[in-house]
């Protein structure tokens, strides 16, 4: 497996739906708030290729899960498809510009952003450098140049399942959400699980808080605060959509006693008996393979990954679920409703809004 240089900035310049659901299928025993390696340089390594990838973050990787899967999908390229990757972690808009440039002044085969971050960056970046290969995961700006591919979720469609499960167990028939940061692209999560829950009981009400300050996303003290806050208005199902945030959700759920839901990876061992499931999102296997389309020259200016493409799925919905310790498991016709709601999300019969669109 190739050894991936760890970068800190600003200082030190930093395929297939098959393919996609193995890998969610490993991703059901990992435990949240995972270490991520320790930046500084590492030295170089591969699969014995002349190939070159870069993966840049908007932010420090920390205990985000997210990010921790970019990596793993940069070094599984590396990996696939022979040759080095490098990682270069950013912690502002100065240290991306920075990481960005110092990328491409290696040009590599492919240069990997990740998050809404980079969504201006990458196209001002691209359309500078028209000989270097881009891929911006989880956002895409409008008109993209030729050498900027695209990979984006559906993330509401696995939201409105977790809605559903939400909906038929929770006994207070109030929900709610503690998200990141009040944007578009998070009320994918929190509006469509208010939707998914709502569709079991109208009368089901919502609440949504977020995290916010200069951290959103690594902020567990602040989710933690706010997860208590809802549960002090009775809601007894929040979906937690902090990233690296979470884990103060959890603690506020063990300690209140009231149910909490994750993304990304199986969350669920975080805080047994409390995590009901968890929307997984296979970033790593979707790096793998839209850099093989670029290797390729096939790659695409935008794909979406939603359930149809196992892009999204639930821990509970996955081969192995049994061993999750997600508590739906002890409910079979809840897993049931949200199979054949999956299956309607499927084939059309049912339809979730994209909160973000437009």
């Amino acid at each position: 497996m190739a050894t991936i240089p760890m970068r800190s900035a600003p200082t030190s310049p930093t395929r297939a739906a098959t393919a996609i659901a193995a890998a969610m299928l490993l991703a059901l025993t990992a435990c949240g708030g995972g270490d991520s390696s320790s930046s500084g340089d590492g030295g170089g390594g591969g699969g014995g290729g002349d190939k070159s990838f870069i993966y840049v973050t908007n932010d420090p990787i920390g205990t985000n899960e997210f990010l921790q899967l970019g990596k793993k999908g940069i070094e599984d390229a590396a990996k696939t498809y022979g040759g080095e990757a490098q990682v270069f972690e950013s912690t502002d808009e100065q240290s991306q510009r920075s990481n960005i440039e110092a990328a491409i002044a290696e040009a590599p085969d492919a240069i990997v952003l990740i998050t809404f971050d980079f969504t201006d960056l990458s196209k001002e970046y691209a359309e500078q450098n028209p000989d270097q290969q881009f891929l911006l995961i989880d956002a895409c700006p409008e008109a993209p140049p030729a050498n900027l591919h695209c990979a984006v979720f559906r993330e509401q469609e696995a939201s409105y399942l977790v809605g559903i499960e939400a909906g038929m167990l929770s006994t207070t028939k109030k929900v709610g959400s503690v998200g990141a940061v009040d944007i578009p692209f998070l009320h994918r999560y929190s509006d469509s699980f208010a939707a998914g829950a709502q569709s079991v009981d109208p009368a089901i009400t919502d609440s949504q808080l977020w995290i916010g300050g200069s951290n959103p996303f690594a902020d567990p003290a602040k989710g933690k605060e706010q997860a208590l806050a809802m549960a002090a208005t009775g809601a007894d199902h929040v979906f937690a959509v902090g990233a690296g945030s979470n884990g103060g959700i959890f603690e506020a759920a063990t300690e209140q006693d009231f149910f909490s839901y994750g993304v990304d990876i199986n969350q669920c061992p975080m805080a047994p008996g409390h995590i009901v499931d968890n929307t997984m999102k296979a970033v790593d296997v979707l790096v793998v393979d839209q850099i093989g389309a670029i290797l390729d020259g096939n790659a695409e200016p935008l794909t979406s990954y939603g359930l149809k493409e196992k892009g999204m799925d639930l821990t509970s919905l996955l081969p192995g679920a049994e061993q999750s310790q997600c508590v739906v498991m002890d409910h079979p016709d809840v897993i049931e409703a949200v199979k054949k709601a999956k299956q309607g999300i499927i084939d059309g019969t049912i339809t979730v809004d994209d909160p973000a669109a437009g």
